[in-house]
């Protein structure tokens, strides 16, 4: 076949791969814009992003300004939502929060997404041996409770934010592993990778430039999904101790701190608790919403 008639199959077979592609994106977007309910999510998402960027000048006090003149205020014009044991203004602490919840959060899904992909790609595609290989690994990994699992990487690690983005990251990428691994045998299969082929292409170019962006769809909503339960999990490392330490205003670590005044200041654990509640339902219901659009599993 001369070059000019390969560039000619080439161009054809891009057409006829993107249209389709794009007329699925168009209809997903309708589906999901006329879902009040993940609309729903995304505003709430959207406000904790806001307030993660603009907390420092949302913030009516320095975070870590300890005062302890004004220890265990309630909520009031001063301060919207009452001091804790040291002084510091409860409202600060969580908008600041907001940026290393978050942070721990989207980094961690980051990490597990990246190396899911990679090894779900690699199991989908050349199957075999090496299909078997990584899947066995993948399974070991979630024959482990997420948390256990995440307990036993901090017990080596050592407590931190660093590691517990870590620890709970690497439980995430068997789940990412396996929904790419299964949609690049469906993808795989199509005769547009076999023409592809035939046109030359190596193996590199087929999986990242053919294969990968034809299965995101599912990448996208596993990983919103996702986000909820890592953070609802960072929190709840740091509530053991074991992830942010004092005096940082990570919400787990505000939540452990105020469990000693339940009964006397109760709000010091109340207002965390909403700020994780609300940003782990709007994850939720703004990620159902992505899955009942894209997911072409999900459609009838």
């Amino acid at each position: 076949m001369s070059l000019e008639a390969k560039t000619e199959q080439s161009a054809i077979i891009t057409q006829t791969i993107s249209h389709p592609k794009e007329s699925k994106f168009k209809d997903g977007l309708s589906i999901l814009l006329m879902n009040k309910a993940a609309m729903v999510g995304a505003i709430i998402i959207l406000f904790y992003i806001l307030i993660a960027i603009f907390a420092p000048l949302l913030a009516p006090y320095d975070p870590y300004d300890i005062k302890l003149e004004n220890k265990l205020l309630p909520p009031s014009a001063d301060h919207l939502m009452g001091t804790d044991d040291k002084g510091r203004d409860i409202l600060s602490r969580i908008l600041y929060g907001s940026r290393l919840s978050m942070g721990i959060g989207i980094t961690a899904v980051i990490f597990g997404a990246f190396f899911g992909i990679i090894f779900g790609l690699i199991a989908g595609y050349y199957g075999k041996w090496i299909d078997s290989t990584i899947m066995r690994i993948m399974d070991i990994l979630l024959a482990f409770p997420g948390i256990l699992l995440a307990l036993a990487i901090i017990s080596a690690l050592g407590p931190g934010l660093m590691n517990v983005t870590i620890a709970v990251g690497v439980y995430s990428i068997p789940l990412f592993a396996r929904i790419v691994r299964g949609s690049t045998l469906e993808v795989k299969r199509l005769e547009y990778i076999d023409a592809i082929r035939s046109l030359g292409a190596n193996d590199g170019t087929i999986i990242f430039k053919h294969i990968l962006p034809n299965i995101l769809s599912p990448i996208i909503v596993q990983g919103t999904l996702r986000l909820a339960t890592v953070i609802l999990s960072a929190a709840g490392l740091s509530f053991l101790g074991l992830g942010a330490q004092p005096p940082s205003p990570e919400w787990g670590t505000m939540l452990s701190n105020g469990r000693d005044f339940l009964f006397s200041a109760p709000y010091i654990a109340i207002f965390p608790g909403l700020a994780i509640s609300i940003l782990v339902l709007g994850f939720n219901i703004f990620g159902d919403g992505l899955r009942d659009a894209f997911d072409p599993r999900m459609k009838k």
